[in-house]
């Protein structure tokens, strides 16, 4: 059996090839290479990259393999994650591996603006001894205003702490008590700016966000104040930088990232008031080591079919350990409902119940979208693409969570309410040591077997000689029956007969079991 491919497009730590493993074959290319990359891509199973590799509808369109798409970073600016998302392929990224090192080069820039380090060691290289000229300030009982409170702010905001400094911010998405216990003061944007002896931006990049430091935000601070820009290129508006620099309005400015991007030729670099440096947040032995280690692990899990929670186009996230059990029952329910409905399904409600409600459960719904889907269609379907299937059949699909479970500690049962007005239920639990899936019902009959590879499942009046009539068709057919279990309502007179096989059963032996007990359903459902 050949072995996933791996397409490594820019150059990656060592360490990135030694946690892939020896299950893969890699291949390497220059991503930013247009026509190199189009040509490499075509029968890979996924794409390992950084900034410089674009990976955008045309390149996914020539991916005919393509599984996974992993950024060795933070940022996905070079990725088309809605494109990803319609063809189906995940998107990975590692969204902690670089914070650190983005957070200390963003101190080091503040510092340096602060104390003139990149022009005064151009004087000295040059043979020139300019104490005076390059009189800085400190930044003790200073104002620094941080631009974005998430995780690499935070960091900086905990750094910048030891410098006696008084911190305060701008995040509408963060709460003020939250903020008051890391020691920072919430402010709307217009009073940082007019406050902040220091500026230092962390925010993505989005369309909100791009120029949000511009022209008018720049006619609002100190003449004295510095600003920093380790973010991303184009949140700080590059010519109204410029333009306040030269006009007194903005003491000096440190900066690592540019709207476009390699950049040479940036009117800033013209300027003693800026230090400048290319793009180095992420770009420390560390860094770099975290980021490959976090995306090879994640390739992993994608190609092995898991779901991974630094997928950024996956609902999900992280996945609690009690959690984890659940998926493939939930996958295995929506698979085995899906089969069973008299009629197509226009609506799913998937329901956690008891100890497991306590929990994000949110990867539950999902797993059963895939597997109701992995019935429904021919093409492939993942956790990604999962939930665009269902959107584009109008397909409806709810999550409900309840504390109450009165027979089981934790239950997941699936609902599904079909189109020609009929509904189905199945619902199952795991079990024992070793998480053991279990059907536990069918609508309103009761059950208690494992579930297998091969299972056929039969409704009927409940009469005797059944159990005997089935057990001599499939051994008939050279089916050998692993577990039974019988479910009756005495009050309807309904019996239901649900077996595991140690084969797939073909349609004529399904048929053939379903005429003689005079069956009202019967299906065959195999969850491989």
């Amino acid at each position: 059996m050949s072995k996933p491919i791996v397409l490594i497009a820019e150059e990656l730590s060592p360490a990135t090839i030694d946690a892939l493993g020896p299950d893969f074959e890699i291949r390497h290319t220059d991503g930013a290479d247009r026509s190199r990359l189009l040509a490499a891509i075509t029968d890979v199973d996924a794409i390992l990259v950084r900034s410089a590799t674009q990976v955008d509808a045309e390149a996914l369109a020539a991916a005919a393999n393509l599984k996974v798409v992993a950024r060795a970073g933070v940022g996905l600016d070079n990725v088309d994650v809605a494109a990803a998302t319609q063809a189906g392929v995940m998107v990975v990224n590692a969204p902690t591996s670089n914070i650190v090192s983005a957070a200390e080069l963003a101190v080091a820039l503040l510092l340096a603006s602060a104390r003139n380090i990149s022009p005064a060691h151009a004087a000295l290289r040059n043979g020139e001894w300019k104490r005076s000229k390059y009189t800085g300030v400190e930044l003790s009982d200073k104002t620094v205003g941080v631009v974005g409170l998430g995780r690499i702010g935070l960091l900086v905001a905990q750094r910048l702490s030891a410098f006696g400094v008084r911190l305060v911010a701008y995040d509408p998405f963060v709460q003020p008590a939250r903020a008051a216990q890391l020691g920072v003061k919430l402010l709307p944007l217009d009073d940082l700016l007019a406050e902040s002896d220091f500026i230092t931006v962390h925010l993505p990049k989005t369309k909100e966000t791009v120029g949000l430091i511009g022209a008018e935000a720049l006619r609002k601070v100190k003449p004295t104040v510095h600003i920093i820009n380790a973010a991303r290129g184009g949140i700080v508006d590059e010519q109204a930088l410029y333009d306040a620099l030269v006009e007194g309005r903005v003491a000096g400015a440190g900066v690592d990232v540019y709207a476009k991007e390699p950049c040479t030729d940036s009117i800033l670099f013209t300027l003693d008031s800026v230090v400048a440096t290319p793009h180095l947040g992420a770009s420390t032995d560390e860094a770099q080591e975290k980021a490959g280690i976090a995306v090879a692990k994640s390739v992993r899990q994608a190609l092995a079919g898991e779901l991974v929670p630094d997928a950024v186009n996956v609902k999900g996230g992280i996945i609690a350990e009690d959690v984890r059990p659940f998926i493939d029952l939930a996958e295995h329910l929506g698979r085995l409902g899906t089969t069973m409905a008299p009629s197509a399904v226009a609506k799913v409600t998937v329901e956690a119940l008891g100890e497991l409600s306590a929990s994000d459960v949110s990867v539950l719904e999902l797993a059963v979208l895939k597997g109701m889907f992995s019935v429904l269609v021919d093409d492939p379907v993942s956790y990604v693409n999962a939930p665009v299937l269902a959107a584009d059949r109008g397909v409806e699909a709810t999550l409900v969570t309840e504390g109450d479970s009165p027979d089981h500690r934790s239950l997941v049962r699936v609902r599904l309410a079909c189109s020609d007005g009929n509904s189905l239920v199945v619902a199952g639990t795991v079990a024992g040591p070793r998480d053991t899936e279990k059907l536990v019902a069918i609508d309103d009959l009761d059950l208690d077997l494992p579930l297998s590879e091969h299972m056929l499942v039969f409704a009927y009046e409940d009469k005797p000689g059944v159990v005997g009539v089935v057990g001599q068709v499939l051994g008939a057919a050279g089916v050998n029956i692993a577990n039974m279990q019988v479910g009756r309502d005495a009050a309807t007179s309904q019996a239901l007969i649900a077996l595991t096989v140690d084969s797939a059963v073909d349609a004529a032996t399904v048929e053939k079991i379903a005429a003689e007990i005079e069956a009202s359903m019967g299906s065959a459902i195999d969850l491989v």
